[in-house]
């Protein structure tokens, strides 16, 4: 197989892995038909506008040089943050509003090769919470929940949770304090 039919069958998983995870839909002659400015318009896709920009990530044990990046992508679709734990611990999540099922769904990946799907997004004025299930490293299964919070315009916390029993109770696996780095 040539080299140019690899990277189109790849290209072509990536874009179905893509279209699937976010709810964009198929019809029989290929992908849903969309006009290019509803993202930027749908007040729904725009619930998440309170976290853009240049942030400083406060933790606890944190090094003090953590930051993050958040900005649209997509032509306005999806929310992507950027992170920088600041101690080579790094990694992208990425948040977007399906306009077929109002659902909300978001993806986090990092650097030390851990993926988890949020499934399940709720995003209402200034706040946000995304749910989804993983595995640990012995196949334990974890339900995830993901939080962000606007505190002020300048100011938004994230918390991550997990739970190993279905969400009866809940563990602060990561709690950052996140401040605008150029208000």
């Amino acid at each position: 197989m040539s080299k140019l039919v690899l990277i189109l069958k790849r290209s072509a998983l990536k874009s179905i892995f893509l279209a699937v995870l976010f709810g964009l839909g198929f019809t029989t002659n290929g992908f849903a038909a969309t006009d290019a400015d509803s993202c930027a318009t749908n007040s729904a896709n725009r619930q998440l506008d309170y976290w853009l920009g240049k942030w400083k990530i406060g933790a606890k044990g944190s090094s003090g040089n953590a930051h993050s990046t958040v900005s649209l992508s997509l032509d306005k679709c999806l929310v992507v943050e950027n992170w920088d734990g600041g101690s080579g611990h790094y990694g992208q999540n990425v948040f977007g509003y399906s306009a077929d099922d109002k659902r909300w769904y978001g993806m986090f990946a990092d650097n030390e090769g851990r993926v988890h799907i949020f499934t399940s997004g709720k995003v209402a004025s200034g706040s946000a919470a995304f749910e989804g299930t993983s595995r640990g490293p012995n196949g334990e299964s974890f339900l995830n929940r993901v939080k962000v919070i606007r505190l002020n315009p300048n100011r938004v916390e994230q918390t991550w949770e997990k739970s190993n029993d279905n969400g009866a109770n809940w563990n602060v696996v990561f709690r950052g304090e996140y401040s605008r780095a150029n208000p």
